[in-house]
């Protein structure tokens, strides 16, 4: 729970930051710019507390490793892919876009503060404790503060913790640990496709890199 406000705070607190004129640089997204990737946090945000707010009482199938669906990588084919970018530049002014992740951002952190972390929510056809819900998503928030960052080398990065918290979460998502040799951001980078490995990394990472990238869905 702690993780998830750290997180989520940081990336908000990056998204606020970033000048306007950056609103149309490329995101560490593929096919998406800054602005694109904000819009899909307000997103993210709604399901959040849609989540929160709707109670399962039946057994947990899933925890904080299995919420996340392995898929493919995006084709531009997904109906809410091609939309998130026409909603974003619908928007305009990027102040707007900014004030809305603002203000639905702070409500979501709000109700992942008074969560109960035992309650049991449900959403994606599962049932998980609100605590797991919430672990998982600082792998999302983390990565996407990676990919709202990546042409942006002035913005404020994700913490230490944070970014060891996320890595940690995607060696139990591939059940396996990433090499020593990479750092944190080079393993969340590299294990879910937004770099490609080095010859020398790919030498390093053996076996495991026959599996990557894991693209979360």
């Amino acid at each position: 729970m702690t993780d998830f406000s750290r997180s989520w705070s940081a990336l908000l607190a990056a998204v606020a930051d970033v000048p306007d004129e950056d609103f149309d640089q490329p995101s560490g997204c593929r096919g998406w710019l800054v602005r694109d990737l904000v819009c899909h946090l307000v997103i993210d945000a709604q399901d959040v507390l849609i989540t929160l707010v709707t109670p399962a009482d039946t057994a947990p199938t899933a925890d904080a490793t299995t919420y996340w669906d392995l898929v493919g990588p995006p084709t531009g084919d997904d109906p809410l892919d091609a939309l998130v970018p026409r909603l974003a530049a619908a928007y305009g002014d990027p102040a707007l876009l900014k004030f809305h992740l603002a203000d639905v951002g702070a409500a979501a952190g709000r109700a992942a503060r008074l969560a109960d972390p035992a309650a049991r929510v449900s959403t994606k056809d599962k049932v998980l404790t609100a605590g797991d819900y919430l672990s998982a998503y600082v792998l999302e928030w983390t990565l996407h503060h990676l990919d709202l960052i990546a042409r942006l080398p002035s913005a404020p990065r994700p913490s230490a913790e944070i970014l060891t918290a996320a890595r940690t979460a995607l060696e139990r998502i591939a059940g396996a640990p990433f090499p020593g040799e990479l750092s944190d951001t080079d393993a969340l980078l590299i294990g879910t496709g937004r770099r490609t490995p080095t010859a020398d990394e790919t030498a390093t990472l053996g076996g495991l890199g026959e599996r990557l990238p894991l693209v979360l869905g």
